[in-house]
């Protein structure tokens, strides 16, 4: 299951900065590796302690942890909706992407010039909002004008879509985004093929000065108090002190230097969970001799569905799943250890994945 996380926010407001520092592998957990697929999109990994201690209790001839791809969504500026700068362009990259990180100035330099003139985190989060939402208006309108000609000659299914089109074309006038739209889940299927920006979960990521990493600032509850009907995360991160801990050669060099300034772990590796958790998603583990793996899975899956994501014959064929606590495996050293102690479940077709699982599944096809 890919995971595609797209970064937004106006020129320097450390968004590039941000996308850098993701995109350097120093500053990231050591030995996974990192890699670009174009100049604009990165592939790292997601943090996670347990595949590490699995790894050391199974000594795997290969280590494949879980990835996210972070696009660096450039040319957003006023008019981007109407094909100002690139706008068209990379518009149309945030709509491949599951969920958007916005990135907002949160700290004064007069050494960093900001693009309107002053530091104001709401109207520049309402600038991106606005564009984003005149570009879903645009799509929306356009579905309406084909619905329109069938829902005319009394095409049920039409009127249907006509009605929920209508929904989200007035919440988007009014400056809304398509997230927050008055529609039932059930009905939300009637815009699933126009991709739009403003329905993806998003994350604010304050980008504020050193001395308010840990506790934030006056512009960070602006923010917080901006977002709070919006159902979104807030995250506070400083990039320039990213940019020192990408600058550092060694995994202990990097601890250290988060150690004297009392955090427990970088920004980026906040970043990267929360995006994570963004998506409601989770994990579970394969644990062999040949390979320890991490398989993404959207919270809820049941086993079958879960074998599905290694290969659709795993679902097609599924027969039973072998499950062992992430934190039995840890304690008992092995999987036969955990089958010799009883702590092996063997479950079925309803059983529901919970984050951590390691498994084995038996199928036949």
């Amino acid at each position: 299951m890919g995971l595609q996380c797209g970064i937004v926010g106006l020129p320097n407001v450390g968004k590039s900065t941000l996308f850098n520092c993701l995109s350097n592998a120093k500053a990231q957990a050591a030995n996974f590796p990192f890699c670009t697929i174009e100049p604009n999109v990165g592939v790292i990994t997601v943090p996670d302690e347990r595949i590490t201690k699995l790894a050391e209790l199974v000594n795997p001839q290969r280590i494949v942890p879980n990835v996210i791809e972070i696009v660096d969504i450039a040319g957003l500026v006023k008019g981007a909706s109407k094909g100002e700068g690139l706008g068209n362009q990379f518009l149309g990259n945030i709509r491949a992407t599951n969920a958007i990180i916005h990135v907002l100035r949160c700290f004064d330099d007069d050494n960093v010039i900001h693009v309107d003139g002053s530091v104001d985190p709401i109207r520049d989060k309402e600038i991106i909002d606005t564009e984003l939402q005149l570009k879903d208006l645009d799509s929306v309108e356009k579905k309406l004008q084909k619905v329109d000609k069938s829902a005319k000659v009394g095409d049920k299914d039409a009127k249907r879509a006509q009605e929920i089109l209508n929904v989200y074309k007035n919440h988007l006038l009014a400056g809304k985004s398509a997230r927050t739209a008055p529609v039932a889940v059930e009905d939300q299927d009637v815009i699933e093929d126009l991709w739009l920006l403003t329905a993806k979960p998003v994350m604010y990521v304050c980008n504020v000065e050193e001395k308010s990493v840990n506790t934030g600032n006056a512009y960070v509850e602006k923010v917080r108090e901006a977002v709070k009907d919006e159902n979104a995360r807030v995250l506070i991160i400083s990039a320039q002190i990213e940019s020192e801990i990408a600058q550092l050669e060694t995994y202990e060099e990097r601890e250290m230097f988060l150690e004297d300034l009392g955090l427990e772990e970088s920004g980026v590796n906040k970043l990267i969970k929360a995006a994570y958790q963004l998506l409601n998603l989770s994990t579970y583990f394969t644990a062999g001799v040949q390979e320890v793996r991490a398989w993404t899975i959207t919270q809820g899956f049941t086993a079958p569905q879960a074998a599905g994501v290694i290969h659709t014959d795993f679902e097609k064929g599924f027969i039973r799943a072998e499950v062992i606590k992430y934190d039995d495996f840890v304690k008992y050293g092995s999987e036969a250890a955990c089958k010799e102690a009883g702590k092996m479940g063997v479950e079925g077709k309803t059983y529901i994945v919970q984050d951590g699982d390691i498994m084995h599944f038996r199928f036949n096809v």
